[in-house]
């Protein structure tokens, strides 16, 4: 048995929305003690390293409305009920830059933030790249970057990458090419 485990004494739905779900449990912690937790329910999601045959990786700047500013991203999104990650990687990348691949390789799956949420993202890496129209959602508007992994390091100097996942997809990268 975990020494470490919180029991869940009790949980309360507090918002049901389109792509997360909040409820507050109260836990007995390992010490007997009681606490409450904030749990954000994500469906999960995918994000995708997609390569050119130029070794350019294909990017989307988007404005994001929790930050309140444009940033530039690789392709992701959201885990469809009962879709498989591949499935969703294939579609968001499709969706959102306008390519298909013909390779989709798994490369790790790793939580956003699971001091309060329970969101997996699924990284993929995809090769064999043919471009096509963007097919985004009609609420999503997004510009399609094709950037060396060295331009992206400057973007992410100047903060313009500036969240995990594709931080973490450049890591990946980096660490490949040594």
């Amino acid at each position: 048995m975990d020494h470490l485990k919180e029991k869940t004494l009790s949980s309360t739905p507090l918002y049901k929305g389109k792509v997360i779900d909040v409820s507050l449990q109260e836990v007995e912690l390992p010490d007997g003690k009681k606490s409450k937790r904030e749990i954000v329910n994500h469906p999960g999601a995918v994000a995708v390293i997609a390569k050119t045959a130029e070794n350019k990786i294909v990017f989307v700047r988007q404005y994001r409305k929790p930050l309140e500013r444009t940033i530039v991203e690789i392709p992701a999104g959201k885990l469809e009920k009962g879709e498989k990650p591949e499935v969703t990687a294939r579609r968001e990348l499709l969706e959102e830059t306008g390519y298909t691949c013909e390779n989709m390789e798994h490369i790790i799956s790793f939580y956003t933030s699971p001091g309060f949420a329970d969101e997996l993202v699924h990284l993929y890496y995809a090769s064999g790249l043919k471009a096509g129209p963007q097919q985004a959602e009609e609420d999503e508007f997004l510009d399609v970057l094709e950037l060396t992994v060295e331009e992206a390091e400057k973007l992410e100097k100047s903060q313009e990458i500036y969240d995990a996942k594709t931080s973490y997809a450049l890591l990946y990268l980096k660490i490949q090419q040594k």
